[in-house]
């Protein structure tokens, strides 16, 4: 999950105000590559946000990366362009719960 942090206090612009946020899956025993599951700008980012809380779901500040998968239609795999950052990402979570990576990638 990413989402775009708030402006800086100097930019008077209000698209960059609104949270983004992107929620993705990854099945390695079913999926190539991680999945959209869910996206939205505003009320809708800070509502994924809080489920992921809920639901105990890592959430990740990134807001070059929330930005590029915002592109990306729901239920499609993220880009080639996207790999390298969310991987970075899925390798902290695994090893912040004490586990390696699925199906040892």
């Amino acid at each position: 999950m990413a989402l775009r942090p708030p402006p800086s206090p100097d930019r008077d612009d209000a698209k960059d105000a609104r949270p983004v946020a992107v929620a993705l899956r990854y099945d390695g025993g079913q999926d190539d590559a991680p999945r959209v599951t869910a996206k939205g700008e505003g009320q809708i980012a800070e509502q994924i946000i809080a489920l992921a809380r809920e639901h105990g779901i890592e959430v990740k500040q990134d807001a070059d990366l929330a930005g590029l998968l915002a592109a990306v239609p729901l239920d499609a795999p993220i880009p080639i362009e996207a790999y390298v950052a969310v991987a970075e990402i899925l390798s902290y979570i695994y090893r912040s719960r004490g586990r390696g990576a699925p199906n040892g990638a």
